[in-house]
């Protein structure tokens, strides 16, 4: 169904299926006047302020590789961290793409294609999470957290997607 209670509660209903609630809430908001009640909306705007967040952590570790401030395993770690993040990065373009051009006749094989790319951007997350040793130094924890934030967003990203899915094509009349 397309319908919402309506008003402040958009993005509070848009919110309701996602593990990272508080998050959701925080990231969203300013997106409640123009998603409203629609999920086709809730999806990009889910899917795009993830993009904006990674963007950022990739920017920081960039920094920190060229800072030189690890050696050995540490900056081996930075460096897959990266790779991880970048590919995380485009499987989350992939999923936005996809999202901007949602067709009623292709509409399943859509969702399924934007599903795995998110979720392989959620491993690709967890693989740059389990790559960072050495999480007593303060640089390393900061890291740490983004890239954690980062894969909070994206599985809020994936919830709100599911939602899409589950609610079917008929809401794309009003998705534009």
């Amino acid at each position: 169904m397309c319908l919402s209670k309506g008003g402040e509660s958009y993005v509070r209903d848009a919110c309701s299926v996602t593990r990272y609630q508080d998050l959701c809430l925080h990231s969203l908001a300013s997106f409640s006047r123009t998603a409203k009640d629609n999920p086709s909306k809730w999806a990009r705007a889910g899917v795009s302020v993830t993009i904006s967040q990674a963007k950022g952590v990739t920017q920081s570790l960039l920094k920190l590789r060229k800072q030189n401030f690890l050696k050995g395993k540490g900056r081996v770690a930075i460096l897959d961290c990266v790779d991880c993040l970048q590919d995380a990065l485009d499987n989350l373009h992939n999923s936005l793409g996809v999202l901007r051009k949602l067709s009623s006749q292709t509409f399943n094989d859509q969702m399924g294609d934007v599903t795995t790319w998110l979720s392989a951007a959620l491993t690709d997350e967890d693989t740059c999470l389990d790559g960072l040793e050495d999480k007593k130094r303060k640089q390393v924890k900061l890291l740490l957290n983004k890239v954690t934030n980062v894969s909070y967003m994206t599985s809020n990203a994936l919830a709100l997607v599911n939602k899409l899915a589950t609610t079917g094509p008929q809401c794309l009349e009003n998705s534009k």
